[in-house]
């Protein structure tokens, strides 16, 4: 996976591609860090039928600041990357995991943001019990 080779100081310098790779390793980041809280998960508790905790819900990360007609926010969108309620920019589910414990969606969701965070975006990640 390429990251970029520049964290630029200002994120509003980014183009969509530069988006496009940061989206990538935020879901990369996503998948590593739910499948990471599954197995010690497991580990710990010695799992159940389902394989995750029973905490039904969603999770999702936020990136705030991001005006949606600015290029940022046309990057944004070509990436698929949709304002939400909040006026925050929002990925349901970065890590696409189809179970349902909203404990490892929330792991993942974290961890996007941190990518985001890492590249200087104000980034939250944001869950709700099903």
């Amino acid at each position: 996976m390429n990251t970029l080779a520049v964290i630029k100081q200002d994120p509003k310098m980014y183009t969509a591609d530069d988006v496009r790779e940061i989206l990538t390793e935020a879901k990369a980041a996503a998948r590593q860090a739910t499948a990471d809280y599954l197995a010690d998960w497991t580990a710990k508790t010695g799992g159940n039928e389902y394989g995750e905790p029973m905490y039904c819900g969603f999770a999702w990360t936020e990136i705030y600041h991001v005006k949606g007609n600015t290029k940022l926010g046309k990057a944004f969108a070509a990436n698929g990357i949709e304002k939400g309620y909040s006026g925050a920019h929002q990925i349901w589910d970065p890590a696409d995991h189809r179970g349902q414990s909203m404990d490892a969606k929330e792991a993942g969701a974290q961890a996007a943001a941190d990518v985001f965070r890492k590249y200087g975006f104000t980034a939250y990640a944001g869950s709700r019990a099903d």
